[in-house]
């Protein structure tokens, strides 16, 4: 009789089992590092728009700061050169965060308001998880002072939250 070569059933099962337990373990650890990347994007996407709302309010003092996130912002063809920056439009931002208002699974929102008189002299921005668990855990929001602040389980922060450390 002749020996057959190659693997039997049993071992072929083992080597499954093994793989099936090293994929167990590894994709919680890769959806908790996609997590932790999304928050670390939307930090600095609420940091970049902090800058955006100064860099505005010194370009257009009249207005102060932006009113919303697409005037921080504009169009591709409006941002263009030889674009000029103007009060609707001051291409401060990137399209994904003036026009679509989402990156990195986190939705951001930005407004300026007037609380004496009619220039913009306080501002909020805010990014929120798209899904919560799986795109972020955290919220976050930061106001005119720079302080950057969270909660825990994705709702909107306020300015009585947490500061970012």
């Amino acid at each position: 009789m002749k020996k057959q070569k190659g693997f039997s059933l049993i071992e072929l099962l083992i080597v499954v089992a093994i793989i099936l337990i090293i994929a167990a373990i590894a994709i919680p650890n890769l959806m908790r590092s996609r997590m932790a990347a999304n928050e670390s994007s939307a930090v600095g996407s609420v940091r970049t728009i902090n800058t955006a709302m100064v860099t505005y309010a010194s370009s257009f003092p009249d207005t102060g700061y932006a009113a919303t996130l697409t005037a921080l912002g504009g169009a591709t063809a409006a941002c263009a050169p030889p674009a000029v920056a103007t009060v609707g439009a001051s291409c401060l931002i990137d399209n994904l965060l003036s026009v679509v208002q989402q990156k990195s699974g986190y939705l951001f929102g930005a407004a300026g308001t007037a609380t004496v008189g009619t220039v913009n002299n306080v501002y909020t921005v805010t990014a929120l998880p798209l899904s919560v668990g799986a795109t972020g855990n955290r919220g976050f929001f930061s106001d005119q002072s720079g302080v950057i602040r969270y909660t825990l389980n994705g709702t909107a922060p306020t300015i009585a939250s947490s500061p970012l450390q």
